[in-house]
C-alpha cells in the first residue's frame, strides 16, 4: 500500500485532522483576539510610569504582560497551524502575515517592559514579595532579567533595537528566499536513463537509493547549482555573522558565542568540551565509515555513498494505527499515565496525520500555553514515519506535562531541553525494536539506523558547530567570508570528521551554503547535546536505578522554571561534565562492535 495522499484538504477524514478548538472556536474568534490584544497593550501603557512603585502595581503589570504573551501566541500559533494546513489559502496566508506585524507591532510597544523590571533592585523586590507573596512565582523570571540587566540597553533603544528587529534577519530571509524558491535543481538521471526530479525533498532520498548512478549524478547537480550562486551565499552568510557580531558588541557581549549561549545560561566551556570530547573520539566515526564502505562493497566510498542503508529494510507499510499500538509498547517504561495521555490525545485529534495537497511538510508539535499540544505529520507509513511519530509526541507530552504543572511564565521549553524530550522517546523506540527484532538481516538494519542517528546528530552537528566557531573567529578576526575561505574551512572540517575511508568529493566543500541552521547561529550543537543527554536518559529508564523514571517525569514537568543545565540534574544529568558524551560514545562503540561482529 503506498502512503495516503489527498489532493483536497476537505477531503481528509475528520480523524486524521487536527481539532484547533482548544485554540479558537472561530476565525472570528481569533479576529477578536487581535483587536483585544491591541487594547491589552493600551492598558499595560499607561502602566508604564506606575508598574515598580509597590508590590500590588508590580504584580499587576506582570499579569498583564502574561495575558498578553499568552494571547499573542494563541494568535501566532492559530494562524501558523491554519496557514500549515494548506498554503494555498490566501485567507490564512493573510493571518499569518497579520500575526507577524502584530508581534512586531507589540514587541515594540513593549519595549519599556524589562528595562523597567531590571529597574527594582533585589531588596526591594524581595520587600515586595513580603507586602505581595504572590510575587514569589516570578522570582526566576526576575533573576533572568536581572542577569541580562547588563545586557539590556536604555528604553529609547531597545524600542529602536525591537523596531529593527525584521532587518536583522534580512540575510537569513534572502538565503531561505534564494534556497527554497530561487533555485531550481532540474532533473537527473538513474541508472536506466529515466529523468527524476531533484528537489531539496527528494535529493536526501535520493542519496538513500541503491541506484549509485542516481546518487552520484543528484550529488553532482545539487552542488553544481550551488557552485552557480556560491559568492551570492558567502556574502550572504557573511553578513549574517557580522550582523551576529555587531549586535553581541551592542549589547556588551564578549562574543557571539556567549551571546547565543547567555540566555539559557550555558558556559561556553559545554560547547568546547562537545567539540574537544567528540574530537577525541573521532576514530569511532572513522572505524564506523570503514564498515560502512566494507558492507556496502565499494572500492571508493564517496560523500554520495554514506547515507545508503547497510542493510535494506522490508519497507513495508505500516499503517498508522500500527504505528500507535508500536509507539504505546516502545513507550510503557515511561508509565501508565505518560501512555495514557497520549492515548487520549490521539483520539482527542492532537495529530494532523496524512499530507494534503499544500500542507506544509516535514513535521513538528505546536500549541499554545493553554492548548492542546498539537502534532503535524505527513505520515507515510514508513518505519522512519513511525520514529517521527514518536519524536513529535515526545514533544507534545513535555509541554502537556509542563503546563499541567507550571505557570504561564514558566509554561515553555529552552532549545536545549526540548530535544532531550523528543529523543528519549527515540532511543525507547530504538531499543524496543531491537530486543523484539525477529531476524539478524532486521537487526542489522536497526543497529545501523542507530549508528546513523549517532552520526548525524552528534558527529555531523558537532562538525557543524566547530565549522561556526572558526567562521565567526575568523570574522572577528577581520577576515573575509569568501567562498574561498569557507569552502578550504569547511573541506578540512569534513575530511577530519569523516577519516580515511571516505573519498572527500571536491563538491562537499560548498556543503555550509546549504545549511539554513548556519542563519541561527550557535544553534546546531544543541541537538547533539539533546542526543547524548537523551541516550543516558534512555539507558537509566531501562535498567537504572529504581525511581528514575519518576526524576525524569520531573523533568518533563519543571518547563523552563530553571536554566536548562539545571533541569537536566533533575534527571541526573550533568552537561557541564564530559560524562554524558563519554557515555554517548560508548554507547556507539558498543553498537558498532555488535555490528561488526554480525558483518563477519
Amino acid at each position: 500500500m503506498s502512503k495516503l495522499y489527498f489532493k483536497s484538504r476537505n477531503d481528509v477524514p475528520d480523524e486524521f485532522r487536527w481539532d484547533l478548538s482548544s485554540l479558537y472556536t472561530s476565525d472570528e474568534a481569533w479576529q477578536d483576539d487581535c483587536e483585544n490584544i491591541k487594547r491589552l497593550t493600551a492598558d499595560i501603557k499607561t502602566m508604564e510610569k506606575t508598574m515598580t512603585s509597590d508590590a500590588s502595581s508590580f504584580l499587576a503589570s506582570l499579569k498583564m504582560h502574561d495575558e498578553i504573551s499568552l494571547t499573542l501566541e494563541r494568535i501566532f500559533v492559530y494562524a501558523h497551524m491554519k496557514k500549515d494546513e494548506d498554503n494555498q489559502n490566501s485567507k490564512y496566508l493573510s493571518f499569518m502575515d497579520k500575526a507577524q506585524t502584530l508581534i512586531a507591532e507589540i514587541s515594540a510597544e513593549l519595549s519599556f517592559f524589562t528595562p523597567a523590571v531590571s529597574m527594582v533592585d533585589p531588596d526591594t523586590f524581595d520587600k515586595f514579595i513580603e507586602n505581595c507573596p504572590e510575587l514569589e512565582i516570578y522570582r526566576h523570571f526576575y533573576n533572568v532579567i536581572q542577569r541580562h540587566k547588563p545586557h539590556i540597553l536604555a528604553p529609547d533603544y531597545e524600542e529602536i533595537i525591537a523596531k529593527f528587529s525584521q532587518l536583522t534577519s534580512c540575510a537569513e530571509d534572502v538565503f531561505s528566499i534564494i534556497n527554497n524558491a530561487d533555485m531550481d535543481f532540474g532533473s537527473v538521471k538513474n541508472s536506466l536513463n529515466e529523468e527524476i526530479s531533484l528537489t531539496h525533498g527528494s535529493y536526501i532520498s535520493m542519496l538513500e537509493s541503491d541506484d549509485r548512478v542516481l546518487r552520484k549524478n543528484a550529488f553532482q547537480k545539487l552542488y553544481s547549482t550551488y557552485a552557480g550562486l556560491k559568492n551570492t551565499f558567502a556574502q550572504t552568510y557573511n553578513y549574517s555573522v557580522k550582523t551576529d557580531i555587531v549586535t553581541a558588541g551592542l549589547r556588551n557581549y564578549s562574543s557571539s558565542l556567549e551571546a547565543s549561549l547567555f540566555a539559557d545560561n550555558v558556559p561556553t566551556g559545554v560547547y568546547d568540551n562537545l567539540i574537544d570530547t567528540v574530537n577525541k573520539n573521532l576514530s569511532l566515526l572513522h572505524r564506523y565509515m570503514s564498515l560502512k564502505k566494507k558492507m556496502l562493497g565499494l572500492q571508493e566510498l564517496h560523500m554520495y555513498d554514506i547515507y545508503v542503508p547497510f542493510e535494506n529494510s522490508n519497507n513495508r507499510y505500516i499503517p498508522f494505527e500500527e504505528a500507535v499500538e508500536i509507539m504505546q509498547k516502545a513507550l510503557s517504561p515511561l508509565g501508565q499515565e505518560y501512555v495514557k495521555t497520549f492515548m487520549s490525545g490521539i483520539k482527542d485529534r492532537w495529530i494532523d496525520v496524512y499530507e494534503n495537497q499544500g500542507k506544509s511538510s516535514g513535521a513538528y508539535s505546536f500549541g499554545a500555553y493553554d492548548s492542546n499540544p498539537y502534532i503535524l505529520l505527513n505520515y507515510g507509513g514508513r518505519l522512519k514515519d513511525v520514529f517521527t511519530l514518536v519524536h513529535e509526541m515526545g514533544h507534545s507530552m513535555h509541554s502537556w506535562y509542563t503546563r499541567k504543572t507550571q505557570p504561564f511564565v514558566y509554561g515553555g521549553h529552552s532549545i536545549f531541553t526540548a530535544e532531550v524530550a523528543s529523543t528519549v522517546n527515540e532511543n525507547l523506540l530504538m531499543h524496543y525494536l531491537i530486543n523484539n527484532a525477529v531476524d539478524e538481516s532486521e537487526i542489522k538494519y536497526l543497529l545501523a539506523t542507530h549508528l546513523e542517528e549517532f552520526r548525524g546528530t552528534v558527529f555531523r552537528q558537532t562538525m557543524f558547530a566547530e565549522f561556526e566557531t572558526s567562521a565567526h573567529r575568523a570574522a572577528l578576526d577581520g577576515n573575509m567570508l569568501s567562498c574561498d575561505f569557507l569552502s578550504k574551512m569547511y573541506s578540512d572540517l569534513n575530511k577530519k570528521y569523516m577519516g580515511n575511508a571516505v573519498f572527500s568529493d571536491d563538491e562537499i566543500s560548498l556543503e555550509w551554503a546549504r545549511i539554513p541552521h548556519f542563519y541561527s547561529s550557535f544553534y546546531v550543537y544543541k541537538y547533539a547535546t539533546g542526543f547524548l543527554a537523551a541516550s543516558y536518559i534512555a539507558r537509566n529508564i531501562l535498567s537504572g536505578p529504581d525511581g528514575y523514571t519518576d526524576k525524569y517525569i520531573n523533568f518533563l514537568k519543571s518547563g523552563n522554571s530553571d536554566y536548562p543545565i539545571e533541569l537536566l540534574k533533575i534527571a541526573d544529568v550533568d552537561m557541564c561534565s564530559p560524562d554524558p558524551i563519554d557515555e554517548g560514545m560508548k554507547e556507539f562503540a558498543e553498537i558498532l562492535y555488535k555490528l561488526e561482529s554480525l558483518a563477519g
